[in-house]
């Protein structure tokens, strides 16, 4: 599949799925933005001080890539709207850079999305609430020695939450929530009712090394927010019981079914792929919860390059020496280099 086709493919599924579509939802789509890049610039991570810099196309063929992209949007007629790429302080809301150069034409650029001109009523009615949802603030667990309240210079180690303020740490009396309560992950409904019932809320996060992103820890809300919360999940755990077994059977075959056609798909693009190994990939890579290509929003639509990441990812640890150069101590980046060959090697064989 030529860049045309695939950059009109990924436009066409992502209007469809959002209602919107812009340069960096097309991107990710794409894989050219890898959306785990995206969400550490959402969470701040000093390291992705913009976005424009991730983008991992050469100049001449992202060229190529938006003006199919914009003549697309002109031959559907879709009409602009900017899109909200910010981040919570104390002070409310504020733009994130996505651009290198941080021009406001270029930022312009990067911001405006397209949807249709005739989205009914009720549809744009909820993209628009969407759209001007404010950020969540977001709380980051220390995972380094320890770190410095920019404000009361209080020493704050590692464990302990900080609030990051233009990249500064400022400990939670400082950032104005010492007066809420740690409520751990795991608790859909108690989390949701917290959410409800406080006034302020936070996301906390901790930085996992190894997987090289942000995970959601839980979050802060005010005790009197969690106890009552508490109370009302006491009534109704044993009707939240029995509607969590039949949701759990109708995921049960979801997943099947989305096995079954990921191995299609595979084998598909791989028909010298062993039939056996085909549906060893597929649940591996299906695996709800995961966090793998497979179950990205590209990998449950069966995409061509979400197939082929996940082909070639197993093909990388089940039939080269990658995990153990890992574990003699060879950088990933290396070993990736070491392997190459040995991983074309099987995909042209497969393929």
């Amino acid at each position: 599949m030529n860049l045309k086709d695939r950059v009109l493919e990924a436009a066409e599924t992502i209007l469809k799925r959002d209602n919107v579509v812009g340069p960096l939802e097309l991107l990710q789509q794409l894989f050219f933005l890898q959306p785990s890049h995206f969400q550490q610039w959402q969470k701040g991570n000093e390291h992705f001080p913009d976005l424009e810099s991730q983008i991992q196309l050469g100049e001449k063929k992202l060229n190529q890539l938006w003006q199919c992209f914009f003549e697309w949007v002109k031959q559907k007629n879709l009409q602009p709207m900017e899109g909200r790429y910010e981040t919570a302080t104390r002070h409310g809301s504020e733009k994130k850079q996505i651009s290198v150069s941080g021009s406001p034409e270029r930022e312009l650029f990067f911001r405006t999305q397209y949807r249709l001109a005739d989205l009914p009523p009720a549809k744009l009615k909820r993209l628009e609430a969407k759209q001007g949802k404010a950020p969540e603030l977001t709380v980051f667990q220390i995972v380094s020695d320890s770190s410095t309240c920019i404000e009361c210079q209080t020493e704050l180690l590692r464990g302990e939450m900080i609030f990051l303020e233009k990249q500064q740490p400022l400990c939670l009396s400082c950032a104005d929530m010492d007066h809420l309560e740690f409520l751990p992950s795991g608790d859909t409904a108690l989390t949701r009712r917290s959410k409800k019932y406080s006034p302020l809320t936070a996301v906390v996060v901790r930085f996992n090394r190894s997987r090289k992103r942000y995970e959601r820890q839980g979050i802060l809300a005010t005790p009197e927010a969690i106890a009552q919360a508490e109370a009302e999940c006491a009534d109704d755990a044993g009707e939240r019981a029995e509607r969590r077994k039949v949701d759990a059977v109708r995921r049960q075959g979801q997943d099947k079914q989305f096995v079954a056609e990921l191995t299609a798909a595979i084998l598909e693009l791989y028909p010298h792929c062993p039939k056996k190994e085909a549906a060893e990939i597929a649940d591996h890579t299906a695996l709800r919860g995961s966090g793998r290509v497979g179950r990205s929003a590209a990998g449950r639509d069966l995409k061509e390059d979400a197939v082929r990441l996940a082909t070639r990812a197993w093909i990388r640890h089940q039939h080269t020496q990658y995990d153990e150069l890992l574990m003699q101590g060879v950088p990933r980046d290396e070993a990736r280099e070491m392997i190459a060959g040995d991983l074309e090697r099987v995909a042209r064989k497969w393929m």
